[in-house]
């Protein structure tokens, strides 16, 4: 059994950016939740890359909130694909 931690749940959500399945990405930032494993900087901005290649803008800044609720650091790849989100959607007030 492999152990629930943040690495590897970064690992899954990666994967799910790669393959543009925003969906699970989403679900397994859920799921550490769930299982009281802290999001950091990392898995939230590969859930959020998801969303963005997705064109998933609206979820893009729902995580965003979400972030700045549970006090998790942005840089500069969590904003670069919110704007992303938001251009692509053509959302530029949002942005």
């Amino acid at each position: 059994r492999v152990a629930r931690d943040t690495v590897t749940y970064g690992a899954a959500v990666s994967a799910c950016e790669k393959g543009e399945q925003w969906l699970f990405a989403v679900q397994l930032l859920r799921d550490m939740a769930r299982d009281q494993v802290d999001r950091n900087t990392i898995t939230c901005s590969a859930a959020i890359s998801a969303c963005e290649k997705c064109g998933e803008w609206c979820q893009t800044l729902q995580l965003l909130r979400e972030m700045a609720h549970d006090l998790v650091e942005k840089n500069t790849i969590t904003y670069n694909a919110a704007v992303s989100a938001c251009e692509k959607a053509l959302m530029w007030s949002q942005a």
